[in-house]
């Protein structure tokens, strides 16, 4: 049986669905005229793709950033979501600034393609971040310890002279006490010998050498115990003060311990010593930064990559098309205008004329009845009449 084709007027529009509108809309297209256009509603369905993709990653990447400082997911998730908004409507204008005309021109596409790298190389850093989590938190780990030895050392370093003071005056008691003590011990042994007779005088008995070396320990262990007692608020003192002193270290290591996080700037830091210490992560983190921006500056490749179909020379003639209706219109509504107003000025013209020649004789007879009343009522002046001429008869000059 042979085939009945339609006629050209006869044939049935473009059938799309709601997705594939969608996928023309993120590349920017117009669903009027892209329908027309068989080879480019499949390219531009591809650059919707990409743009998509592309969102997609964005708000991943923005919703991961703003997580590692802020951890309610009611105000991260929407943020993320905002952001990748952002990114999108920035692609979109991308692409929809790429057209027949500038396609091959360097400035634009380098401005372009400079503005996606800035956003990639970004974006980049949260997705990094999240498929080196496990090491990061090592190395995080690792470099807090090393702030803390710092802060430490800083610590020590404020305060140190004032505890070297007050270790220095503690020693200095504490010899003072050693000196006394030993001279004490020194009394006691020479007494003790003195006694049993195993030195001094040999004899055993408490002899007269005896009784004053006893009383020379005695008097010596006296004011031993009287300068123990004297010095004694003044060592509790230092005591005091020392420990106060490594109170507040212990109070300002706690607050400085508190303030460590893992937020994105350290988690970028803790990259950055791993990096710096693993030739192998360094170069596999470049090859993902890489293929990360590729990811943000697909759109604009493509775009500029994919040839120009009949889309945008249908696009192109369709502007030139507006501007001169464009213009027409305005040149017509100008005409209309200046007609309006040039018969306004005409009507308007006889329409006072007509006032005046009909309102003449009315004139009159008001002038009439004035100078009658100025005959008969000797009361009425010729000024006063005047008066009332200029008032309610003569016409007043238009500003």
């Amino acid at each position: 049986m042979a085939n009945n084709p339609l006629s050209v007027s006869q044939r049935e529009p473009y059938e799309h669905g709601l997705f594939t509108h969608f996928l023309w809309w993120l590349s920017t297209a117009e669903k009027e005229i892209i329908t027309d256009c068989v080879i480019d509603r499949n390219r531009y369905s591809i650059i919707g793709y990409i743009v998509l993709t592309t969102w997609l990653f964005a708000t991943g990447a923005w919703t991961y950033f703003f997580s590692t400082a802020i951890e309610n997911p009611w105000i991260y998730i929407p943020l993320g979501i905002f952001m990748g908004f952002i990114v999108l409507c920035i692609d979109r204008a991308l692409i929809k600034g790429i057209n027949r005309k500038n396609r091959n021109r360097f400035t634009p596409f380098l401005f372009r393609g400079l503005l996606a790298l800035t956003i990639g190389l970004f974006m980049a850093q949260p997705a990094i971040l999240f498929l080196f989590e496990k090491e990061i938190k090592v190395q995080i780990s690792l470099d807090n310890e090393t702030r803390k030895a710092q802060k430490r050392k800083e610590l020590d370093s404020l305060y140190g002279q004032r505890k070297i003071e007050l270790v220095r005056a503690k020693q200095e008691i504490e010899r003072t006490q050693a000196i006394q003590q030993s001279t004490v011990n020194e009394a006691l042994n020479n007494y003790l010998k003195e006694a049993d007779g195993t030195g001094g005088s040999g004899k055993v008995g408490l002899e007269k050498i005896a009784l004053a070396k006893k009383i020379a320990y005695e008097q010596l262990n006296a004011e031993k115990n009287n300068s123990m007692m004297q010095l004694k608020p003044r060592l509790d003192s230092i005591e005091r003060a020392l420990g106060n002193v490594e109170s507040i270290i212990q109070m300002e290591e706690a607050a400085f311990a508190k303030l460590l996080n893992t937020g994105f700037l350290t988690r970028m830091q803790g990259l950055n010593n791993l990096l710096n210490a693993n030739n192998a992560l360094r170069f596999r983190y470049y090859l993902i930064v890489a293929i990360l921006m590729l990811i943000e500056l697909m759109p604009v490749i493509v775009k500029s990559l994919l040839p120009s179909g009949a889309y945008e020379e249908k696009v192109a003639l369709r502007e030139e098309m507006e501007k001169e209706l464009a213009y027409e219109n305005i040149n017509h509504e100008k005409e209309l205008k200046k007609l309006y107003n040039s018969l306004a000025v005409e009507n308007d013209s006889q329409a006072i004329r007509d006032f005046f020649i009909l309102s003449k004789e009315h004139r009159q007879d008001k002038i009439k009845d004035l100078s009658e009343k100025f005959k008969d009522d000797q009361r009425e002046t010729f000024d006063s009449t005047w008066e009332k001429i200029k008032r309610g008869i003569l016409s007043k000059q238009e500003n």
